[in-house]
C-alpha cells in the first residue's frame, strides 16, 4: 500500500466521497485534483496585487518620462493601420 492519509473528521470523509461519486474519479484522485485546485487558487496573484504592480508600473514609467503624454508611448506602438509597429 502506498502512502496514507489518516482523515479525522466524518465531514471531510463525505466530501470527499460526494466528489468522488460527482467526477467519476477514485477517491484518492479525486483528493488530490481538489487539494492540487486549491492550492492553484490560493498561489495566484490576486486581481488586487496584479492591478497594483500594474499601477505601480505606470506610475514608474510617468515618472521617468514626465514630459510624454501618455497617448505619446501608446501611438508610437502602432503604425498607422493600427499593427504593431
Amino acid at each position: 500500500m502506498g502512502v496514507q492519509l489518516n482523515i479525522k473528521s466524518a465531514e471531510a470523509r463525505d466530501l470527499a466521497e460526494r466528489l468522488s461519486r460527482a467526477t467519476g474519479e477514485g477517491l484518492t484522485e479525486a483528493v488530490t485534483a481538489a487539494l492540487r485546485e486549491r492550492l492553484e487558487r490560493l498561489e495566484r496573484p490576486s486581481i488586487v496585487e496584479t492591478k497594483r504592480k500594474w499601477l505601480a508600473i505606470g506610475a514608474d514609467i510617468a515618472r521617468r518620462y514626465p514630459d510624454m503624454p501618455a497617448s505619446t508611448a501608446i501611438d508610437e506602438l502602432y503604425d498607422e493601420d493600427g499593427l504593431p509597429a
